[in-house]
């Protein structure tokens, strides 16, 4: 089993409060997080872009992985995951992915589309999420 680990702390309540956000690896380092960040579009990162930067980057390396296994070379891909969160009750839950990908490959294109739906289910990320995820795939 791989165990990769990310950190949070948290001071304050959750409107005045202020947190920092860090990864094991060092990629990210007391990046600063709070309410601002999260609800009023201020600098700093949010859990959902976080989300969304770990699902986008799980599905092209996904679909790296199944492009090669086909057979099929020359590839390049750029992805976006635009997570939507939405109230739920007395809070609020992530309702939807939606991921947005730009495909380069020396292949079929139907077969490229085809390959690309089963990475949007297959990767491990896609797994976790417990939300509609949808796709919008163009191959140049």
């Amino acid at each position: 089993m791989i165990t990769r680990t990310g950190s949070a702390k948290w001071n304050g309540g959750l409107k005045d409060g202020k947190g920092e956000v860090s990864t094991k690896s060092g990629a990210l380092s007391a990046q600063p997080y709070g309410f601002n960040t999260r609800f009023e579009d201020k600098a700093g990162t949010n859990p959902e872009e976080l989300i969304g930067a770990a699902h986008a980057s799980c599905f092209s390396m996904a679909l790296a992985m199944m492009l090669e296994q086909e057979g099929i070379s020359g590839v390049s891909i750029e992805t976006k995951s635009d997570i939507s969160m939405d109230k739920e009750g007395e809070g609020f839950a992530v309702k939807k992915a939606h991921l947005t990908t730009t495909i380069t490959a020396d292949g079929d294109k139907a077969k490229i589309e085809e390959i690309a739906q089963k990475a949007k289910d297959g990767c491990p990320i896609s797994k976790l999420l417990n939300a509609e995820i949808t796709m919008d795939a163009s191959v140049a």
